[in-house]
Formats: C-alpha cells, structure tokens, sequence
C-alpha cells in the first residue's frame, strides 16, 4: 500500500536524476571515490547503467558511446544534469569544502543567489554539471 496524502494522492517519495557518461566503471569511481557517494548497483555485462546515492540523493548513469549534446554546450549555457540540495547552510559550506580540498572539478564557486540559496557546481569526468544548494547564511 503506498502512503497517501488527506486528499487520497499518491505520495512521491523521491527522485533519481540521470546522466549519461562514457564509462560506468570511471565514473561510478568518481562519485564514490570524489564525491562520497555509495554505488548501489551497477548493471550489464558489459556494464552500462548503474546508481549512486548519498543520503536521500541518488543519481542513476547511463553510458553512452557517444554524446548527444553539442561538445560545449553544458558549460556554455550551464545546462544542468541534477540539483542536490543540502538542510543547512554550514553544510553546503563543509561540502564544498570538502570537495574543494579534494580537488573535485567546481564548475562554480560557493556563492549566495539573490533568491537567498547557496550554491556551488561540480563538473564529473564526461561534463555532466551537478548543483548542490542550501540556504544562505
């Protein structure tokens, strides 16, 4: 039975964003090994999708041979492949922090939006932005 709302909807309970790199194995290496994630599965013979998560974030990949995105186009118009938000502030510091002294490619510098959000992006091995955000101070 799936939980439901006052007003008998379903409840959505979480979201998975997917990105699409080149090799599985690379990159499910960097999200454990850069970013501390957990490889929860990987999947194929050879292997072609699997999924990280950390906490309540989970990201699944896909491989693909070759990109469908114009080569520049992610950073040319900062075209986002997922958005991890953080619960407190100090946190989204710490993270990036963290990620900083384990020189993870920032696509982005920490820095308050005028919506009053902290944000940083990350860039993994095949140019797939990540965003992760908090509030601000």
């Amino acid at each position: 039975m799936f939980p439901t709302h006052p007003h008998s909807q379903p409840v959505l309970t979480s979201v998975a964003a997917h990105l699409y790199v080149r090799d599985i194995n690379a990159s499910t290496g960097f999200f454990a090994t850069k970013l501390g994630f957990t490889v929860d599965f990987v999947y194929g013979d050879p292997p072609f999708y699997a999924q990280v998560s950390r906490d309540n974030a989970r990201l699944a990949l896909r491989s693909m041979d070759e990109s469908f995105f114009a080569e520049d186009i992610r950073q040319r118009e900062d075209l986002l492949s997922a958005s991890i938000t953080l619960a407190g502030a100090d946190e989204i510091k710490h993270l990036f922090l963290a990620y900083k002294a384990a020189d993870v490619p920032i696509a982005q510098s920490l820095r308050t939006e005028p919506w009053q959000a902290q944000t940083f992006i990350v860039k993994d091995p095949d140019g797939n932005l990540i965003l992760f955000a908090g509030p601000a101070d």
